[in-house]
């Protein structure tokens, strides 16, 4: 197979050789939303003439671009890449520098959740995204899945936001007109057009992934255009961009809708069982909402007094549409807050309140569930290997360091901007060697009561600091 290229934060990243070549997004500063308003202002013109018919200018395809748009963000940031010293002339150290790049973005959700490429927010210090209306905001990241390259990150500021209409990936038809919307080359919402060239194409990245049953394109996908959706001809999403072929032309690839729903749904399903317990799972139905196929023995679903077969339709006066809109209610939700709960039982409809705790199966430990309630992190012990590198590398004479594997939502780590690989190594004036010294320092008597302390941790050999406003402790704070 030929190099393919992924048109996401890096662009002009190669996958698979190293390349770490990128696009300046600064440099293209002077395009702005405003330049891709001009189709609307002709069709408001053309019928200020008082035509009283539709012009043939107006073709499905601007129907359906106008349709997909708003809902579409542009998403740019920095990260921090390492030159080895294999690549540098007379074995000088490792040198760090920062990248600019681009990517894109869709909104899934009114409350602001954001569908996108796992490569394009991978290792960002700070997500920046331009809204359709040129507004600018930030996201932060909610979960990831490397493996099949997606990520949910959440707008911040007040929605509703626009939301894509969504269609499906298994009534592909080869030959049929396809569109993509994204931040190519720093262009914000570039729209181009072509047909679906094959499906279900099984795409090597590297030696240790590649992508499956892809959607190939002839729609012109370039840098920046990563994680923008490919639409039908009803401006419905039907894929998510992701990557091209180079050296070769109109050979362009989308993973389709299905399998991405499929996959955040999940990623999403993970993430909540690691913050609380509900003890139920669920699957799609036809007639909308979510099907309960499995309840855990004595689990708050099973408490409240839910049965395999119920079909939940709301939850806190929200409606269920789906699997997806269902895990995305409850990550709404912080442990401990109520859960009102619909639903259908035998064509009757009732109410229920489920009860949402910390979940300390899956961090099997009490120190981990207060880091997580606390800090809002999810951590392991780093290995030997990693204290020797860094304190040879650093100087420094740390016994260890808590490798960060999860972040809540919300929470103080997420606001400073910590992320799922940074490892910490210490509070305050304490080390965090071991889960031990965590839970020793949040028991400490100012630690409780929610102060600001000081952090430090190791991110891509670069140790980093920082304050965190942590959570007050109070008496409701139960160690299982």
């Amino acid at each position: 197979m030929g190099v393919l290229l992924s048109m996401g934060l890096l662009a002009g990243l190669t996958v698979g050789t190293g390349s770490d070549e990128s696009v300046r997004a600064d440099d293209l500063q002077s395009v702005t939303a405003t330049s891709f308003r001009s189709s609307d202002a002709s069709v408001r013109d053309m019928r200020s003439t008082g035509r009283s018919s539709r012009s043939l200018r107006e073709t499905p395809t601007v129907t359906a671009i106008r349709r997909a748009s708003p809902s579409v963000v542009n998403l740019h940031g920095q990260k921090t890449i390492r030159t080895t010293a294999a690549s540098m002339a007379g074995g000088a150290p490792d040198s760090f520098r920062q990248v600019n790049g681009m990517g894109t973005g869709v909104v899934i959700d009114p409350r602001g959740y954001v569908i996108t490429n796992y490569h394009v927010v991978e290792d960002v210090n700070e997500l920046n995204v331009t809204l359709h209306t040129g507004e600018a905001t930030r996201a932060d990241l909610i979960a990831s899945d490397p493996q099949s390259d997606l990520a949910l990150v959440k707008l911040r500021g007040q929605g509703p936001f626009p939301t894509i209409p969504r269609g499906h990936s298994d009534d592909l038809m080869i030959g049929e007109t396809v569109i993509a919307i994204g931040n190519a080359f720093g262009y914000v919402h570039t729209s181009t057009e072509g047909i679906i060239s094959a499906l279900h194409r099984d795409v090597p990245v590297n030696e240790t992934q590649q992508y499956r049953d892809l959607i190939q394109t002839s729609a012109g996908i370039n840098p920046g255009n990563s994680g923008g959706p490919l639409l039908n001809i009803d401006g419905e999403m039907i894929g998510v961009n992701v990557a091209v072929r180079v050296g070769a032309q109109q050979i362009a690839f989308a993973i389709p809708i299905d399998q991405v729903l499929d996959t955040v749904t999940e990623m999403i399903n993970r993430h909540n069982n690691r913050r609380m317990v509900i003890g139920m799972d669920g699957a799609a139905v036809s007639r909308g909402g979510l099907q309960v196929t499995r309840l855990s023995e004595g689990g708050s679903a099973h408490q409240a007094g839910l049965q395999a077969g119920d079909r939940l339709v709301r939850i806190n006066q929200q409606n269920i549409a789906d699997p997806l809109n269902y895990e995305l209610s409850v990550l709404e939700l912080g442990p401990g807050d109520p859960l009102q709960v619909e639903f259908e039982r035998d064509g009757e409809f009732f109410q229920t309140q489920l009860a949402t705790a910390v979940s300390s199966q899956e961090f099997g430990d009490p120190a981990a569930a207060l880091a997580w309630q606390v800090v809002g992190v999810s951590v392991r012990p780093a290995g030997e290997s990693f204290v020797r590198r860094m304190n040879s590398r650093l100087r420094t004479n740390y016994r260890g360091g808590l490798i960060v594997t999860d972040v809540r939502a919300g929470s103080a780590a997420s606001e400073q901007g910590i992320t799922a690989g940074d490892v910490l190594l210490g509070i305050h004036v304490w080390q965090t060697a071991g889960l031990e010294d965590l839970a020793e320092i949040l028991d400490q008597p100012n630690i409780r009561r929610g102060s600001k302390a000081k952090f430090y941790l190791v991110r891509k050999d670069q140790t980093l600091y920082g304050h965190l406003q942590l959570a007050s402790q109070g008496n409701q704070l139960t160690r299982r």
